[in-house]
């Protein structure tokens, strides 16, 4: 008997205007892909969904990382070895640049983009708990415009987005400190590189004297999607570094995360990790 093999469709336009214009006449028919590293995966191990797929890779608009006093804006298909090269990003934002060269090999940091990255939606992505401590925001563009929204904001829950099916993931942008910060980034996994994140933090802190001044923090792999820890932020700004402040940070981060058991892990090593993270941040502080 002749094996069955799904048929694919694949169109490439040849500039954004193009793509859009079939994303807003098809809503919901084809899926946008760039450096197609997940996409390869699925295929190859006869996942892949029986979709229409739009190749943007070539989509120009989508390319470059631009400097501005105000903000660093990289194009969503800017590759993750472009964000290691950018000297701005080595100096200003090192913890995406560390997530990056931390995400696969040298031939997925080749091909993969930061948008793809955000997009496949994986609550163990690498680069998405750097991103929301830096308070990025994410740029949406449709034949409507763009809309421009808080990265924040842009994870629902699992695999689900402030995205619509018309839209496409245009550029991120990372606002620049005006004030020296502490960055601080784990991802912990069974190897450095090449393997999904068991546990990844990412904080970044200003001190005032004895004093956090402020302070971001962003976990991924312990909740359907990577969050941003507002409870724990507030137990830690504008507090000294002691025993007590260590202990109500350490309450509240357990109340916000929701780890849980997998093939990869198990939901009490995934919580006492993030503890261990941080407080190792909190003392690096001091």
């Amino acid at each position: 008997m002749r094996a069955y093999v799904p048929s694919y469709q694949l169109i490439s336009p040849a500039n954004l205007g193009e793509a859009l214009a079939v994303l807003a006449r098809d809503s919901g028919a084809w899926r946008p892909f760039a450096g197609g590293t997940d996409l390869m995966v699925l295929l190859e191990a006869g996942k892949l969904p029986h979709k229409n797929y739009l190749n943007i890779w070539n989509l120009p608009e989508l390319h470059g990382i631009e400097v501005t006093d105000s903000h660093v804006t990289l194009g969503a298909l800017t590759s993750y070895t472009e964000v290691q090269d950018h000297a701005t990003l080595r100096e200003e934002f090192p913890m995406l640049c560390t997530a990056a060269s931390e995400t696969g090999g040298l031939a997925i940091q080749n091909r993969g983009t930061l948008g793809g990255n955000i997009v496949n939606a994986s609550p163990a992505a690498d680069s998405p708990p750097a991103l929301l401590a830096y308070d990025a925001e994410v740029d949406l563009v449709s034949k409507a415009g763009v809309r421009r929204i808080p990265y924040s904001k842009f994870h629902t829950g699992y695999k689900q987005m402030n995205m619509r099916p018309d839209e496409l993931l245009r550029a991120i942008r990372l606002p620049r400190a005006a004030k020296r910060l502490t960055h601080y980034y784990r991802k912990v996994g069974t190897r450095k590189a090449q393997a999904i994140s068991k546990v990844c933090f990412a904080g970044v802190a200003r001190m005032d004297e004895d004093q956090i001044a402020d302070v971001r923090i962003a976990l991924g792999s312990v909740a359907p999607v990577p969050i941003r820890c507002a409870q724990t932020e507030t137990a830690l700004r504008n507090k000294q570094i002691n025993a007590a402040t260590l202990t109500a940070a350490k309450a509240a981060l357990r109340s916000e995360i929701a780890p849980i058991d997998d093939l990869r892990s198990t939901r009490d090593y995934r919580l006492r990790v993030s503890l261990n993270l941080l407080e190792d941040f909190v003392l690096q502080l001091a």
